[in-house]
């Protein structure tokens, strides 16, 4: 049966199907609304005394990125105002409205965005935030679900659809464990809080069964067994305060997202920087600047961390960590630019197409400006 989404929406008719239930009237709703961004107000370049183009930057406060948003390393040319937020909060204002001219972003949604022929934004390869996914699927622990083979059939709660987080572990789910997308039921609502909506529009496939639920949250919907699992970046408030009936589906983690990386190549990206492409049409140099400022920055991050004479971090054997990452990544933990991550965004580029969350396959150099493409060679 065709997904009540793709059925409105297809050939650009906007004809409708009558929906069964009011979860999926709001389900439909809800991606209309997400299909809608706030125009923004056209952008007025300001310089600082000193000439520099005044640019404000939201992004959460990562210790690989505070050596630029504190002005200890500079973008040439660029004078940035920091804001920090938490990134649900960036990545709604940003996507809804554009209240700054330089952004973290939601993978999930950027590729989303490119897909539909959004040139609004334009990314540049810098990935703040990298994730292995394993570890965010949680259960009852009394519940169903045991191991991730009994998923097939079960009710799987999502924070969206087009969560970064969520279209890693689905692709995940669907290679290293054969289960199909149309084998589960998939649940949207938020993950503490009712009312939640998806942020880009939909293309869902045929055969998926996805409906919302605004009056409530996984965390509830998972302790009172109406889901059999949550799958998310952030993990159930019931779980966070150490609710000992929730646990998550892979307790022990580590040892399966190394494996899964040793075979797969792939170390999921969850988070790029965007621009408003105003800005690149304006001052194509911005990309290229800014590439190398936030890599400035991670170095001096990865140097603080391996540093052994004295504790840069309250981590015990953080030097030890950094020593063990340099080793299963060849070098670089977290290498920005196109080449050195090629593999992972063919991956999720992949991902995001199969399960609807990009309208058509995208290549990784339709996400990034020419500028960046490439780098000069001594």
């Amino acid at each position: 049966m065709e997904h009540p989404y793709v059925a409105a929406t297809r050939a650009g008719t906007g004809r409708r199907r009558r929906l069964p239930c009011p979860a999926r009237l709001f389900s439909l709703r809800a991606m209309d609304t997400a299909a809608r961004t706030e125009a923004p107000a056209p952008w007025t370049p300001t310089l600082a005394p000193d000439g520099r183009l005044v640019l404000s930057l939201a992004i959460s406060a990562y210790d690989h990125v505070r050596d630029l948003t504190d002005g200890l390393v500079r973008a040439q040319g660029i004078a940035l105002n920091a804001l920090h937020f938490e990134v649900e909060e960036i990545f709604h204002r940003f996507t809804r409205y554009r209240e700054w001219e330089v952004s973290e972003m939601s993978m999930g949604k950027y590729t989303s965005l490119v897909s539909q022929g959004d040139t609004s934004i334009s990314a540049i390869p810098v990935f703040p935030s990298r994730v292995f996914r394993h570890s965010s699927l949680y259960v009852r622990k009394d519940g169903k679900v045991r191991a991730a083979q009994d998923l097939r059939g079960k009710r799987i709660g999502i924070p969206e659809w087009a969560q970064t987080a969520s279209i890693y572990t689905r692709g995940m789910l669907v290679s290293e464990y054969g289960i199909g997308l149309d084998e589960v039921e998939w649940i949207q609502a938020g993950v503490g809080q009712p009312g939640r909506q998806e942020k880009v529009a939909l293309k869902l496939p045929r055969g998926v069964r996805y409906s919302a639920r605004p009056d409530s949250s996984l965390d509830r919907l998972l302790l009172e067994g109406e889901i059999d699992a949550v799958m998310s970046a952030h993990a159930p408030p019931s779980f966070e305060a150490g609710d000992p009936r929730v646990v998550r589906l892979f307790p022990d983690y580590r040892p399966l997202e190394e494996a899964y990386y040793r075979k797969t190549g792939i170390f999921p990206i969850m988070h790029v920087m965007a621009v408003r492409r105003e800005v690149l049409d304006r001052f194509p140099w911005v990309a290229t600047n800014l590439l190398e400022a936030f890599e400035a920055a991670k170095q001096r991050s990865l140097a603080r961390a391996a540093e052994i004479t004295a504790s840069r971090f309250p981590v015990p054997w953080i030097a030890e960590i950094a020593e063990r990452g340099r080793e299963l990544f060849s070098g670089d933990p977290m290498p920005y630019g196109i080449e050195p991550n090629r593999t992972t965004l063919e991956a999720f580029l992949r991902f995001g197409y199969e399960q609807g969350v990009c309208h058509r396959l995208l290549a990784p150099e339709d996400l990034f400006p020419p500028e960046v493409r490439t780098s000069f060679k001594i």
